[in-house]
């Protein structure tokens, strides 16, 4: 069984909890089932490391420490990929890319921006009253960070806080989805037993209870919190948040849309969006789960997306070939089959799909076509392989309608028309977006969203920046000095 690991120890619990296989539904392995003392414990390590050691102010140790867990990862790389695809159900194939390669290549870039990223910079000089003053700006770490995670990216979602955030040179408190505890506290072992991280500074914890996640978006030893997961959770947070004014960075839902413009080739667009929308099985905040059409061309994409969907293969996660693997519990496919159920009772048609898969907690690929804009189905977050294709009239009607939601995670446009589709998805207001398919799905690039998909941004430049506080400096320059100059 696997350790929480707190203040440089990896440590037990007297009560576990279940890790199942979401392809089998069968128990994977036990995990320790952090406590609100635990929490205190971490808690504390990560204020004392902070407080009490050079952690914060040592760029080479964090450099090498960085280097370490890079080098850590790329060696138990194998078996990593084996705990995310039984644990998170995630396919194969995947793993190869954002469930576990790329977000490697996170701790590699992080290392390398830190070698060359200025954390201080000087303002120039400036005359005030007779005198010459000397400005600059100092780039300090924001201090003991909570990162709550969620179940569908672990490897993604864990690395996207530590490694921006022990760049910075804060102190971490992890904390890891209660669905997929075993492949986080996998990274916390790495951490232990393969880098110089000294004890405190990284903290891992996973649990059953919500408890320990309220007492670290709460407590006053704790500078920032970093969650990602649901928009509902993440408002809650805010508000418990706010009792000691704690630096928030939320990453949430979405409800994204790819446009089919007029001008589109249909069969690409149509067979890119089936894909899409299967990829971990609807399980991303990104996904585009509508699909806006044009009226006309409705049911011809339609008849194409289905056509799309049905070459999908879903099944094993750990065969190369399967590309959609199961949701993540049986509590989550009844949500998604609910929701669908709702939808063809307001008038939705399901074109295929809507259907349970066992053993395990399979679903297959669902499209529903003429969709309400206002819908349930079109308004909430699924988070299943449920496609939703809504009908518009024009350009503008397409920009209204994708906008027509509380989110603005992400987006897309098909068009055969760059200048046409850039200047649509320029009205469209989401923190990343894809134009014929292109990728910004990258280390060096911000994501995160607008609207109630979120506050602030992860990986790239702007991604350490969230974790860094700018200190302003200002001194008198004695008067010879200030006469040289």
């Amino acid at each position: 069984m696997k350790r929480l690991l707190i203040d440089g120890r990896l440590v037990g619990t007297e009560k576990t909890f279940a890790s199942l296989n979401p392809a089998t539904g069968q128990v994977l392995d036990q995990a320790p089932d952090a406590t609100v003392a635990d929490a205190e414990a971490a808690v504390a390590a990560a204020r004392r490391a902070f407080d009490t050691t050079a952690w914060s102010t040592d760029v080479q140790l964090r450099i090498r420490c960085l280097d370490q867990l890079h080098q850590a990862l790329t060696d138990h790389l194998e078996e990593l990929r084996e705990l995310t695809i039984a644990e998170v159900g995630a396919p194969r194939m995947l793993t190869y890319g954002p469930q576990l390669e790329d977000p490697v290549k996170l701790v590699r870039y992080y290392a390398d921006l830190l070698r060359k990223y200025p954390l201080t910079e000087e303002l120039g000089e400036r005359e005030i009253r007779g005198q010459r003053h000397r400005r600059w700006v100092e780039k300090e770490a924001v201090g003991v960070v909570a990162g709550i995670t969620a179940y569908n990216y672990p490897n993604q979602l864990a690395l996207a806080k530590l490694a921006p955030s022990l760049a910075a040179g804060c102190t971490v408190v992890l904390k890891g989805a209660p669905d997929t505890p075993l492949t986080t506290l996998f990274l916390g072992e790495l951490i232990a037993e393969h880098t110089d991280i000294p004890p405190g500074v990284v903290n891992v914890l996973v649990s059953s209870s919500v408890e320990v996640g309220e007492l670290l978006t709460t407590h006053p030893g704790v500078d920032m919190v970093s969650f990602t997961g649901s928009t509902a959770t993440g408002r809650r947070i805010m508000a418990a948040a706010s009792t000691t004014v704690k630096k928030l960075f939320l990453e949430l839902g979405g409800k994204s849309a790819m446009v089919i413009l007029d001008d589109a080739d249909f069969a690409t667009a149509a067979m890119f969006s089936a894909f899409t929308i299967c990829s971990h099985s609807g399980q991303g905040c990104a996904l585009t789960s509508r699909l806006l059409v044009p009226r006309e061309h409705h049911d011809e994409i339609v008849a194409m997306v289905a056509a799309g969907l049905g070459r999908v293969t879903l099944g094993d996660p750990t065969d190369i070939k399967t590309f959609a693997g199961p949701l993540i519990s049986e509590r989550q496919r009844d949500k998604v089959d609910g929701m669908v159920k709702r939808a063809v009772a307001a008038g939705a048609t399901l074109v295929t799909g809507g259907e349970k898969v066992d053993p395990g907690f399979f679903y297959m690929p669902t499209l529903l076509g003429n969709v309400d804009p206002d819908s349930e189905i079109a308004q909430d977050e699924v988070f299943g392989p449920v496609l939703a294709v809504i009908p518009f009239d024009d350009d503008d009607d397409a920009v209204r309608i994708a906008n027509n939601s509380i989110f603005g995670l992400s987006g897309g446009i098909q068009s055969g028309d760059e200048e046409r589709a850039v200047a649509l998805a320029r009205r469209i207001r989401t923190g990343t977006f894809s134009i014929n398919g292109g990728n910004y799905f990258a280390a060096d690039v911000p994501f995160g969203g607008y609207k109630q998909s979120g506050i602030g941004r992860e990986s790239g430049v702007a991604g350490l920046e969230e974790f860094l506080e700018y200190k302003s400096f200002a001194t008198v320059l004695p008067a010879a000095e200030a006469a040289e100059s």
